[in-house]
Formats: C-alpha cells, structure tokens, sequence
C-alpha cells in the first residue's frame, strides 16, 4: 500500500511540477518591460518580477484552476511576484473545497508576504469564498495578525476585516478587534 501511495504521490507531483513549469514559461513567455518597470515603481518591495499585467495573471489562474491547493503552494515556494498572486487567487479558487486547508495555507503565506499587492490579494481573494462562513476564523486570525511585528502581516488583519465592512452586524466585532496600543482604531 505504501509504495501505491507514493507512487500516486509521485504522479500528482509530476503534475504540478509540469503545471509549475507551464505556469513560469508562460510568465516567461509574457514578461513586459514596462510592465516590469510599473511593478518595480509602485510595489517597491516586490522582489523577482516577470512582468506580466493582471489581465494575464487572471486568465492564468482560470487555465490552471484545477491545480488547486497543491499549484497554489507550489507557486508560491517559487517566489516571484506574479507567482505568489497566482498562489492567492488559485488559493481563492479551491477554498470552498476545503476550508480549512485553505486557512492553513493562507495562514502560511501570510508570514511570507513582502509587497502590498500580494497582501491584498491574499486577503481578498485568497479567502474570500470562505469568508462569511469562517467569520469566527478569520476574526480570531485577524485580532492575532494585527499584533504582529512584521507590517504586512498586520496589513493583512485589516484586508480580513473588509469582507466584513458591509455586514452591519460585523461592525462591532471589528471594532472590538484588538489593535496595537500605538496605533489608532480606525473611526466608524
């Protein structure tokens, strides 16, 4: 039984490593030098950039969707921006199927963002199919991010909370979400 394990194993990795190698030559393939120029400019901590416009990046994502959760952190261990965008929006993609796998691996990520667009779009679209009904989750992982030491991580606490902003009955939780004593509660 272990060996039929690994052996499937094998091959689903087989296939994310091609659907990975896909994913690259195609940045590769799209890279745009004022594209490349308008990221470095505006996401100035983004580090390896391709330079591929998000009209691209989102129909990337829906050619790739059924890698699901296993592209996703595939993607994102790569490093690029673009790749860690496409890790959030796929993430955002498959989040229904497992919710909880989908925090676990938002929560993941969320250590390793070092740029405002890949935080927004973690926090936007990365849960955004799950959002409603992981309420409590995302409150509790919220309150927790926002105490932390790392910007984009209490960044991120703050993207969470607009899932919420239109619900009327989430108003008071979000106020009650415990910022940092050197920074100011956001006004009503």
């Amino acid at each position: 039984m272990g060996c039929v394990t690994s052996t499937l194993s094998a091959l689903m990795q087989m296939d994310i490593s091609q659907r990975v190698a896909s994913v690259k030559q195609t940045l590769a393939a799209k890279s745009d030098e004022k594209a490349k120029a308008a990221a470095r400019k505006f996401i100035s901590t983004s580090q390896q950039v391709y330079g591929v416009r998000l009209p691209l990046l989102n129909q990337i994502t829906k050619e790739h969707r059924e890698g699901g959760f296993e592209l996703a952190e595939a993607l994102w261990k790569s490093g690029a921006f673009e790749e860690k965008l496409l890790a959030a929006k796929l993430l955002g993609s498959s989040c229904k199927k497992d919710p909880d796998r989908a925090l676990t691996l938002a929560k993941k990520f969320a250590a390793q963002i070092t740029d405002w667009a890949v935080c927004d779009t973690l926090g936007m679209q990365g849960v955004k199919g799950i959002a409603l009904k992981n309420q409590i989750e995302l409150f509790a992982w919220s309150n927790k991010l926002v105490k932390s030491k790392n910007l984009w991580e209490r960044r991120l606490a703050l993207v969470l909370l607009t899932h919420f902003v239109k619900d009327k009955n989430s108003r008071a939780q979000i106020n009650n979400v415990n910022y940092s004593s050197n920074s100011e509660k956001p006004h009503n």
